[in-house]
C-alpha cells in the first residue's frame, strides 16, 4: 500500500502553484513614442516631444530674426532712404522701428511659433508680451551698465559685446522663457467635443440582445 505523503508548498491539487511574477513600473514613453524622459523633462516641455520642442526653439529664433532685421531696416529707411522722412529725428525713428517690429514678432511668435498655445485674449496677450519685450531690453542695457560703469570698460569692443553679446543672449533666454510659461499659455487643440457620427447614439442606446 502506497501512502501519499503531502509535499510542504505544494498545491493540494498536486500542481504547483504559479507563483505571481514581480510588477514592474513601466516606464513613461515620451508623447511621440520616442526615449523616454525624466519627470521634470516632460513637465518643462508640456506634452511635446523634444523634436517639437526643437523645431519651436527653431521657429522662435526665425521669428526674433525677422523682427530684428525689420528693426534694423524700418529705422535706416525712415533716417536714409528716399525723402528721409525722419533724417532729424534719429529717437523717433528708432521709437517707430522698434514698436513694428515688437508687432512683427507678435504676430509670428502667436500664429507661428506657439500657435497651439495662444491665448483667447489678444490684448491681454499683447500687453504680457510687450512687457517681457522691454524686460528683455533691460538685460541689454543691464549688462552694458555692468560692463561700461562697474567694470570700467569703455572700448567699443568691450561695449559691443556687452550689450549685443551677453546682453542678447540673455535678453533672447529670457523672452524665450517667458515666452513659452507667461505669455503663450493658452490652449486652442481644447476645443468643443466632435459631433458623434450618424447612427452612434442608435447604437449606443440600443440595449444588447439577451444571450440564449
Amino acid at each position: 500500500m502506497t501512502s501519499s505523503r503531502a509535499v510542504p508548498g505544494a498545491h493540494p491539487s498536486g500542481l504547483d502553484r504559479p507563483t505571481a511574477a514581480p510588477a514592474v513600473e513601466e516606464p513613461v514613453a515620451s508623447p511621440a513614442g520616442g526615449p523616454t524622459l525624466p519627470g521634470l523633462v516632460r513637465r518643462l516641455l508640456r506634452g511635446q516631444s523634444f523634436s517639437a520642442w526643437l523645431l519651436e526653439v527653431i521657429r522662435f529664433c526665425a521669428v526674433g530674426g525677422t523682427a530684428f532685421v525689420v528693426d534694423v531696416g524700418l529705422f535706416n529707411l525712415l533716417r536714409f532712404g528716399p525723402g528721409e522722412l525722419l533724417g532729424e529725428k534719429p529717437l523717433t525713428a528708432k521709437v517707430l522701428s522698434v514698436a513694428v517690429s515688437v508687432l512683427v514678432a507678435w504676430l509670428g511668435n502667436r500664429h507661428w511659433t506657439f500657435a497651439g498655445n495662444k491665448r483667447d485674449s489678444r490684448r491681454r496677450e499683447l500687453t504680457l508680451f510687450v512687457a517681457v519685450n522691454l524686460g528683455g531690453m533691460a538685460i541689454a542695457v543691464g549688462c552694458l551698465a555692468v560692463s561700461h560703469y562697474v567694470l570700467g570698460l569703455t572700448s567699443p569692443l568691450a561695449d559691443n559685446i556687452a550689450a549685443n553679446g551677453v546682453g542678447l543672449v540673455l535678453g533672447t533666454a529670457f523672452r524665450y522663457v517667458c515666452y513659452r510659461y507667461v505669455v503663450f499659455t493658452g490652449d486652442v487643440g481644447a476645443g468643443p467635443p466632435r459631433p458623434a457620427p450618424p447612427g452612434a447614439a442608435r447604437r449606443r442606446g440600443r440595449a444588447p440582445a439577451a444571450r440564449r
